[in-house]
């Protein structure tokens, strides 16, 4: 039975730098691709963000951030015009700052 150690047994022969880019470039494929949103989503959003704000419901909102997409869930606190954000604090009363153009899917949570 041959016992291949895989790339184990090349990264003696590498240099520390190639190494790192080997690793980085790895890092890069778990990355994701920001989606276009069509103009009937923007739209529904808008309303459940619009009545989420008046009657104090709760909301799931799914998020572009560091090239990944994050779930926040939570009440929307305030609609911050002049930076274009919405302040969201979450069950554990972090405060979430989120730019209206990451935002990808909003929903009620129940």
């Amino acid at each position: 039975m041959i016992r291949d150690r895989g790339r184990i047994k090349w990264t003696s022969m590498m240099l520390p730098e190639h190494v790192k880019l080997l690793r980085d470039w790895a890092k890069e494929d778990t990355y994701e691709q920001v989606r276009e949103i069509d103009e009937q989503n923007l739209e529904n959003m808008n309303v459940i963000i619009s009545e989420a704000m008046e009657f104090r419901k709760s909301v799931a909102i799914t998020h572009y951030r560091h090239k990944n997409y994050e779930l926040v869930i939570g009440s929307i606190h305030f609609w911050d015009e002049m930076n274009q954000k919405l302040h969201i604090v979450d069950r554990f009363e972090e405060v979430h700052r989120i730019h209206i153009s990451d935002i990808a899917d909003v929903r009620v949570a129940e």
